[in-house]
């Protein structure tokens, strides 16, 4: 697919790359507790096992890991997994974080688990959002997804019940080819549910995700675009994971309208000011239930453990970040693409398929100008 091939390029150099606003802190930590789950889900990156693993995290070593990610000034926590709900530290450890000052999110399974006894206990602890996976619009799409009869009614109780409470809740959907054509439904059942965020997944190969899961760049692109008319028309907010692209898409379209002009939310080096671009490494961070410090949950390349590693020295200074927060290191037409600082496009699904996570991401639709003059001539010249 043939996008746009007129846009300006970007007032990043080549030389000197500019040090982006999220060099020195996460602006959002992800804290995989477990990877314990009683669901069998078709494309979960932790290959989840019922079992906790022995070589988990302790609840001590979870109070340090907390406290040192609020030394480091990020703001944001997620606790996920697996099932959070199977450590049974998990409302001690949200405590823990509120009285650090640390904004706590959670995200459990949908099983019986989480109780609506641990729910209050959760609310009491302070836990300012509860985010729950729905992957179809009916028990039948979600629970072939998740590999457990019941999952879907189970993630209905869950937000039902947290909603009662006063909790913040959101929506957890991962695209994929089962339910692509429910984007409106699966929209329409998030306002019902009252939740405040539908945070939208595309799928990278790792874990037990397979190729069959993949979508096409032309399929995905319609999707974004579809979101984004979710995002103008529904009560709620509307966010992607590894679809970076959708960035782009909110400012093509609000240029197409006359809102802005294309390049008016760029700053002078390319990134935009609102919202502030997050990517793999890039203004995130996670931490495995081991330990492991990794750009995401879905790029676990380990650059050093909470154990023995300073979580902050990880982040701002070992040469996977660095490379990851530098678009000047982006491969193939990523790397001159002019929105390469707003994109910059999935460095997890780039490494996924390619085994480099600075390739370009070969799930993206849209093609660069100048991307497209150089292979018109490399082309050329293949059939001289």
């Amino acid at each position: 697919m043939e996008n746009s091939t007129s846009a300006r390029p970007s007032a990043h150099s080549r030389g000197k790359p500019v040090v982006p606003s999220d060099a020195t802190r996460p602006v959002l930590a992800v804290w995989e507790m477990t990877q314990a789950c009683d669901l069998v889900c078709v494309h979960c990156r932790a290959c989840a096992t019922p079992q906790r693993d022995p070589l988990e995290l302790s609840t001590n070593e979870g109070r340090r890991l907390l406290a040192s990610i609020s030394a480091m000034g990020t703001p944001l926590v997620v606790l996920t997994g697996g099932d959070p709900a199977k450590r049974p530290d998990l409302v001690t450890l949200v405590a823990h974080g509120v009285q650090l000052g640390l904004t706590m999110a959670l995200t459990p399974s949908g099983t019986l688990l989480t109780t609506g006894t641990l729910l209050g206990q959760l609310k009491n602890a302070g836990l300012s959002r509860l985010a729950v996976s729905i992957d179809g619009p009916d028990a039948a799409t979600h629970d072939a997804f998740r590999g457990v009869s019941g999952s879907y009614a189970e993630s209905m109780r869950i937000l039902e019940q947290a909603r009662a409470l006063g909790l913040s809740t959101q929506v957890n959907t991962t695209l994929s080819p089962v339910n692509l054509g429910s984007i409106e439904a699966m929209a329409q059942m998030v306002e019902r549910l009252g939740a405040v965020l539908w945070s939208v997944f595309l799928v990278v190969p790792t874990g037990r995700a397979d190729s069959k899961l993949l979508l096409t760049p032309d399929a995905i692109e319609d999707a974004l675009h579809q979101l984004a008319d979710i995002s103008e028309t529904y009560p709620f907010a509307v966010k992607t994971t590894a679809a970076p692209h959708f960035r782009r898409v909110l400012l093509e379209r609000k240029a197409k309208k006359g809102i802005i002009g294309l390049y008016d939310d760029l700053d002078p080096t390319g990134a935009l000011r609102r919202p502030l671009s997050i990517n793999d490494g890039a203004g995130f961070v996670f931490v495995s239930h081991r330990g492991d410090i990794c750009p995401s949950g879905f790029l676990p390349i380990p650059a050093g453990n909470v154990r023995h590693d300073s979580l902050a020295q990880v982040y701002r200074h070992h040469p996977l970040f660095v490379r990851l927060r530098d678009p000047s290191q982006l491969g193939g037409k990523c790397g001159v693409c002019p929105f390469r600082r707003v994109c910059g496009g999935s460095r997890a699904r780039a490494y996924g398929m390619t085994g480099d996570p600075m390739a370009a991401d070969p799930l993206c639709a849209y093609v660069p100008r100048e991307w497209a003059e150089r292979e018109a001539k490399r082309e050329a010249k293949e059939d001289v």
